[in-house]
């Protein structure tokens, strides 16, 4: 299913974030959205899931308009994991996923419900879990969780807020490889907000850079040059080839650049937003 952005607006009161947003997803696409802390990348899936109304422009599904979609439908082809949770509820993991169902049938879970977060706990390897309290488990496997619940419904673009933040290399990988598998066996638009781009380069089909509001550059993973992370970051880095994927090594901030620029995005982007490695974000 396309996701297409046009023209798309949003401000703080008057502190615009968002200034004329264009860029269109497709099936089975990956599309990370890269920028420095306060570029907007929260704000804009928020505005995609209309948790945040936009100022102005407009967000398309297949053609359909988001905001003219009622709320039950845009939750069942709309998928969102949040980069954190501020309030939790006990529940095991069987029941958060299940929460995922609810645009599909209401508050009473079918046989068909069920059987559903079964076969999702399963793919995603935390079926051992099933009846374990969620504030029981690591952050690793809390965000395989949130990663199910959003998925257990199956819709058709997939919206991911920082799904690798606070994880450790071996759990920020596992992570990746789940995503990148459903996106691309179930046919999903994937848009997923991230800070490593040596992680959106490995694993992403397209990338998009925003810096002031709005997108620098879109495409390939090749887009990622000296040239643009000074650009974007305002940091001196290096980028080369290995194993047919972009490899961007961080040198030191760029003299006279924005490197300073912009600290926060409201509910966006923890810090270490030039990290080219596996480390915590």
């Amino acid at each position: 299913m396309t996701l297409e952005i046009r023209g798309l607006q949003f401000a703080y009161g008057e502190e615009s974030v968002l200034d004329g947003i264009d860029f269109t997803a497709e099936s089975g696409e990956l599309l990370g959205l890269l920028g420095p802390n306060g570029s907007g990348k929260s704000t804009l899936l928020q505005c995609c899931t209309r948790l945040l109304e936009p100022d102005g422009g407009e967000e398309t599904l297949e053609g359909d308009r988001v905001g003219d979609l009622p709320a039950d439908e845009r939750a069942r082809r709309i998928g969102y994991v949040p980069q954190t949770e501020s309030r939790t509820f006990p529940a095991s993991v069987f029941e958060t996923v299940l929460q995922g169902r609810r645009p599909h049938g209401g508050w009473t879970p079918s046989v068909r419900d069920r059987e559903a977060v079964e076969v999702t706990i399963e793919r995603l390897g935390i079926d051992e879990l099933a009846a374990r309290n969620v504030s029981e488990l690591s952050g690793g496997q809390r965000q395989k969780v949130r990663l199910g619940r959003a998925i257990v419904g199956d819709p058709s673009v997939l919206l991911l807020d920082e799904p690798t933040s606070a994880l450790d290399l071996k759990h920020r990988l596992e992570v990746m490889d789940l995503l990148v598998e459903h996106v691309r066996e179930r046919d999903v638009t994937g848009l997923l907000a991230i800070h490593d781009l040596n992680l959106a380069a490995r694993y992403c089909d397209r990338v998009a850079l925003l810096a002031d509001g709005q997108i620098h550059a879109v495409g390939a993973p090749d887009v990622l040059t000296s040239e643009t992370v000074r650009a974007v970051y305002g940091v001196e880095a290096s980028v080369r080839e290995h194993r047919d994927r972009q490899l961007v090594v961080p040198e030191q901030p760029a003299t006279g650049s924005r490197a300073d620029v912009q600290s926060t995005d409201r509910t966006e982007d923890a810090p270490g937003a030039v990290e080219g490695t596996a480390t915590d974000d």
